[in-house]
């Protein structure tokens, strides 16, 4: 017979095992919303969540525009999933369903989810390597059990997992996966773009307790995590810390641009679409600069009117 406090550990485990396959049961069971077309899906996910991204697609060619959306989808469900769920378990069980959905994709059995069909569509279009996919889930997952990055060096390596491996997908997308030279500088643009999220979207992360400082930069500054959920920008050594940070994407966007110095700084044009991601990086840098690397600046959450322009500037200039 179970003792009284190992019935309630069995009873709790039971709870979060049931929760955890009720998720998954909603999460695969087709619903109106995913009977939609796959590609319209996409374009309409990533147009609400990654509004730059929607805007950079108009400089894909037409014909590439639902891949590009299918990649972009992908990466935006999967960034999704740590605000949708409770709990890491319930978080796991969907990353472990797109672990699956690829695994499904490339036997040529996606499953019925739109953001897997349109998956599925894009690498029957183009050499889209597997491996990317399960690094950007991996790496998702392993977000989902940490509320904090130990080091700087960890921050960029979960930034290469995520937004380059996006961006190495995209250049195999346009048919350019062979160069060395771009996958080096889409590696470097890409961990740029993903600090400046996490710095664009700080006031977010606090207001649920979470803070994507490193915990080496927040002890050189002497930042408290508590301090920053209750005083935000207020906080001792905060500004410093995003300063930092900003700095190291800042250092991994010109490390990018030095690629192309033999160009006169000019990227090919047939990968032009792809490094395009680099401009509003560079634009939020220059927004945090004006104030004074306050990430809790409420003029920050207001969109750059002029990104617009600067996107088709970068494309026809060539440059990010």
């Amino acid at each position: 017979m179970l003792s009284l406090r190992a019935a309630r550990r069995y009873s709790s485990a039971r709870v979060s095992f049931t929760a955890s396959a009720n998720s998954l049961r909603r999460y695969t069971t087709a619903t109106p919303e995913a009977s939609t077309d796959p590609a319209t899906y996409c374009r309409g996910l990533v147009r609400k969540h990654d509004y730059e991204s929607f805007l950079i697609s108009k400089f894909w060619p037409p014909e590439l525009q639902d891949g590009y959306f299918a990649i972009k989808a992908f990466s935006t469900e999967l960034a999704m999933v740590q605000d949708n769920v409770s709990v890491a378990t319930i978080g796991s069980v969907r990353m472990q369903f797109w672990r699956d959905a690829v695994r499904d994709i490339y036997a040529d059995k996606p499953p019925r989810h739109p953001v897997a069909l349109a998956l599925h569509a894009a690498t029957q279009a183009a050499n889209l390597p597997a491996y990317h996919l399960n690094r950007i889930v991996d790496a998702r997952d392993a977000e989902l059990q940490a509320d904090s990055y130990p080091s700087s060096d960890a921050l960029v390596a979960h930034a290469e997992s995520v937004s380059a491996s996006v961006l190495y997908l995209l250049l195999a997308l346009r048919g350019l996966g062979g160069p060395a030279d771009l996958a080096h500088a889409a590696s470097h643009v890409g961990t740029a773009a993903t600090l400046a999220t996490l710095l664009r979207a700080l006031p977010h992360h606090a207001l649920h307790r979470r803070l994507p400082i490193p915990l080496d930069v927040c002890a050189r500054h002497g930042v408290q995590q508590e301090e920053v959920f209750r005083r935000g920008g207020a906080a001792v050594g905060v500004v410093d810390a995003v300063y930092e940070v900003a700095v190291l994407a800042n250092d991994h966007l010109l490390t990018a641009r030095e690629v192309f110095k033999g160009s006169g700084g000019k990227v090919p044009a047939a990968a032009m679409p792809v490094f395009l991601v680099g401009v509003p990086v560079a634009s939020f840098l220059g927004q945090l600069e004006r104030v004074n690397f306050d990430g809790f600046s409420r003029q920050l959450a207001v969109r750059d009117w002029r990104l617009s322009w600067r996107i088709w500037s970068g494309y026809y200039r060539r440059l990010f």
